[in-house]
């Protein structure tokens, strides 16, 4: 499709001259977006570091990205708790939501929602995580025009090395180019920032945090090393008496020199070889652990917002609910961060391209939906429908997961089909006296006037039940009242205990009036009909 046919969600025709299918950021040399990017990790020290850290400050990113790149990879804890906030967010469902009932609504709603159905999204979903650690990611978005719908056929991962910073505004984002740098073209770029802190994108990202975590990591990962090669081994002394030759201390020498690595030496009978170990030495060697252990914990602290997705500590239930608490606010951030690019960048220029600029587009969301929690619900509707709740079937078999039996569907539980149970009339003498004038009246009624009876009947039940249900109301008004959110109030009513007896009393008294009055109407009729 032509570009100038199409018009991008704010009605402004597209202009330049490359198409919407054309790759116009891949890999090339000459361009300054070359494959391999070198190493500058290797030998690193704190000047060196913040040499490139000051550099991308100002304005020279190259160095800084490919460093960030080496370091989720050369330090094996981040790289872990990096990956695994990354595989928890593109895990969570995603939801397409239209933004109204209208039938155009719902078509746009329908075009997203097969659009999600092809994968392309969920493909890309962990690299445009990748802004996480960089403070923000790019991907070249690949368009399909058909007719009826113009939708991201690719979304092309493009190295952050591959672009720059405006020096003017420090924020928007320019394209690596043989002559330079240019400006990214409109609709062609899903630039997803995600920052860990306010501030410039370049400063934003969480690998600028673990920088100098990662070299003293380094350091004291070397540093233990070398100790445990000075001290990881007991000292070897040789002894050897005044008529050894030259030759034999030589021989000796070589035994208690290679032993450690070979595990066997030979060596004369006269000669002594003698391990001596140093426990006091060896026990230092615990500060390394420690301290590598201390700065790998904050490692999960800065990345997780917690310790207890990756580390064992005491504390026990308490302590590891507090940690999920905190690391769902962190899934909950990422999926609306990546929501909102999403929204921006893709499914309004989709719908956009498609049907014309709208005031309003669907809305894609990713994230599980804020429900109360299955347990509470099953309990509340188990005690409360026997207090007169009615609830939708459908609603339940949705949240549970299940589907409607059909035709000879094999089932599992349910209530079984039993004829009705006579209704026990109370006899004259059971009657109270306040009753007794009441029901002396239903009997000689006549059948000519059956609104008026139903109306006397429905007045006397509803005199009677009044008292009873005021009762079980003030008691679950109390409850509301007193509840601090959902899940408590789920709570109290499950555990509450409502004064059941005058309401089913009432209830019974009720159906007993019924009974006699269809009984006085049915006499009448056939008084009538001889």
């Amino acid at each position: 499709m032509p570009i100038s046919s199409l018009v991008d969600p704010h009605g402004k025709r597209l202009v330049y001259t490359a198409d919407l299918a054309d790759e116009i950021s891949a890999t090339a040399s000459i361009a300054g977006r070359p494959p391999f990017s070198g190493h500058l990790a290797f030998g690193m020290d704190p000047f060196q570091l913040g040499g490139i850290i000051r550099a991308a400050d100002a304005g020279n990113t190259l160095s800084w990205m490919t460093l960030a790149e080496e370091i989720e990879e050369l330090y094996p804890h981040y790289g872990a708790v990096l990956s695994k906030r990354k595989r928890q967010v593109c895990q969570l469902p995603i939801t397409v939501h239209p933004f109204d009932d209208s039938a155009d609504s719902i078509k746009h709603g329908d075009l997203v929602t097969d659009w999600l159905n092809s994968g392309v999204l969920q493909r890309a979903l962990f690299d445009i995580c990748d802004g996480m650690g960089k403070g923000y990611s790019a991907h070249e978005i690949i368009w399909d025009s058909a007719p009826g719908r113009v939708v991201p056929a690719k979304l092309l991962y493009r190295s952050q090395r591959f672009f720059e910073f405006n020096w003017e505004d420090g924020d928007t984002l320019w394209l690596r180019t043989a002559g330079g740098f240019a400006d990214l073209a409109p609709h062609k770029f899903l630039v997803h920032r995600h920052p860990s802190k306010s501030g410039l994108t370049i400063r934003s990202g969480l690998t600028r945090q673990i920088a100098f975590i990662w070299m003293y990591a380094t350091f004291t990962m070397r540093d233990w090393a070398l100790f445990c090669q000075a001290y990881g081994m007991p000292i070897r002394v040789g002894r050897y008496g005044p008529e050894a030759s030259e030759g034999d201390k030589r021989v000796l020498w070589r035994a208690a020199s290679s032993i450690a690595g070979d595990v066997s030496a030979i060596i004369p009978k006269s000669m002594e070889l003698e391990f001596i170990k140093d426990t006091e030495r060896t026990a230092g060697s615990t500060l390394y652990e420690k301290r590598l252990d201390w700065l790998d914990r904050t490692v999960s602290k800065v990345v997780l917002g917690g310790t207890a997705g990756t580390d064992a500590i005491n504390g026990g239930h308490a302590v590891g609910r507090e940690h999920r608490a905190a690391e769902q606010d962190v899934e909950r951030f990422d999926a609306e961060l990546l929501s909102n690019s999403i929204n921006d960048q893709i499914i309004q220029p989709m719908i956009a391209f498609t049907f014309g600029p709208h005031l309003q587009y669907p809305t894609l969301l990713i994230g599980r939906p804020d429900e109360v929690p299955l347990n509470d619900v099953l309990s509340g509707v188990a005690n409360l429908a026997g207090l007169g709740l009615k609830v939708k079937a459908a609603e339940v078999r949705d949240r549970l997961g299940l589907t409607k039996p059909e035709g000879e569907d094999e089932t599992i539980g349910g209530v079984p089909d039993a004829p009705p149970k006579p209704i026990a009339i109370p006899k004259p003498e059971q009657t109270s006296q306040a009753q007794r004038p009441f029901l002396g009246e239903l009997l000689t009624l006549q059948a000519e006037a059956p609104p008026e009876l139903v109306e006397l009947m429905t007045q006397r039940l509803a005199e009677d039940a009044a008292g009873a249900m005021a009762g079980m109301t003030d008691a679950i008004r109390a409850q509301f009242d007193q509840a601090h959110d959902l899940h408590d109030l789920a709570h109290r009513l499950a555990g509450l205990k409502l004064p059941q007896a005058e309401f089913v009393e009432a209830m019974t008294r009720g159906a007993a009036l019924a009974t006699l009055v269809g009984q006085a109407s049915l006499v009448a009729e056939m008084r009538r009909r001889r």
